[in-house]
């Protein structure tokens, strides 16, 4: 996967500051940044590219940042920023609150507001992990994460361990990953934070929205489960203590069925694993099978209305070289 990295040692002391703010400027959003060690500024970066998705690790002396009305006016990429503090902490003013994060604390802002942030506060260096994704590629209601900007979740109980969890071993073994993984790991990430974000709303939202929030554990559970063939609406309905009406109900609000929206997830799985160079001697029925479709003419006929040409063509179009095995 796509992958930059910064390191101190590797520059002069008078180029080590203004590299890495432009380097975190460039991942993040345009910002005033300083810091009473810029004359020997020692710190690391690494930012992975996962579609559409930035995920960011960083470890830094004492720092200030600030992102300002008149750079919001200049630029704004409509993001929401995910940060997780590993050691160290951090204090920060947005949206009209004031917050301390610590180790194991998770806090959401937007590139929207201004922000006002002290790295390192009370600590000699700080440690964090910032996932920094499209604000439209949440599966909330519009505006209901804009509620959660600047309160602490932690990441050591529930939902926030999980998250903590995956952004912990995906930064620390992201040389195990290949590029076909970025776009999928990127799906996770927003899933993962999805789930605990919605787990928070059920708190803090009126009644109305809580369809969408169980909507978002659903979507997420059904997408952890897409490879077993035997997953069905009634287990869906079970598993999250349901009724299978109201697990309709809840797809309805989405303008789909339950089961067109698990075949549609299926076919996009078998889809990417079609294009997928590590995969390219597995043949296509075995492929479909793990996605979940047993029978090899029921998904060649579901892919070529799906898509507009049978799975072996598409293979042999999508993949470099135009190799593949087609059958």
């Amino acid at each position: 996967m796509a992958e930059s990295v910064f390191c101190w040692e590797e520059l002069p002391e008078e180029e080590r500051f203004p590299r890495w703010r432009d380097m975190a400027c460039d991942s993040h959003a345009p910002n005033e940044v300083d810091s009473e060690q810029a004359h020997d500024f020692r710190a690391t970066l690494r930012v992975l590219g996962l579609g559409p998705v930035s995920v960011s690790a960083l470890d830094c002396p004492p720092l200030r940042s600030d992102r300002t009305p008149r750079l919001i006016r200049q630029s704004d990429p409509e993001l929401y920023n995910l940060t997780l503090t590993q050691r160290g902490s951090a204090g920060a003013v947005h949206a009209d609150r004031e917050i301390q994060l610590g180790a194991g604390d998770l806090m959401l802002s937007s590139t929207s507001l201004p922000l006002r942030a002290r790295m390192a506060t009370n600590h000699p260096s700080v440690a964090m992990i910032d996932v920094l994704f499209p604000q439209t590629l949440l599966p909330l209601p519009r505006g209901a994460a804009d509620r959660l900007l600047t309160l602490p979740f932690s990441g050591q109980t529930g939902l926030g361990v999980l998250l903590t969890e995956f952004l912990t071993r995906l930064t620390a073994e992201s040389a195990s990953y290949g590029p076909a993984d970025a776009e999928r790991l990127g799906a996770v990430t927003i899933d993962l934070a999805a789930a605990m974000l919605a787990h928070h709303l059920d708190d803090t939202t009126p009644p109305e929205a809580h369809p969408e929030a169980l909507a978002t554990r659903i979507r997420g559970f059904v997408r952890q489960n897409l490879r077993d063939p035997q997953l069905t609406p009634r287990q869906i309905a079970a598993a999250h203590h349901i009724s299978l009406r109201t697990l309709h109900r809840v797809f309805q609000r989405q303008g789909a069925t339950v089961t067109a929206w698990i075949r549609q997830q299926r076919l996009d799985g078998a889809r990417r694993d079609l294009t997928n160079p590590a995969l390219a001697a597995r043949p296509i029925h075995a492929i479909a099978t793990t996605w979940g479709f047993p029978r090899a003419a029921d998904f060649t006929h579901l892919f070529r209305a799906t898509y507009g040409m049978p799975p072996s063509e598409y293979r042999h179009t999508a993949t470099p070289g135009g190799h593949g095995i087609r059958s």
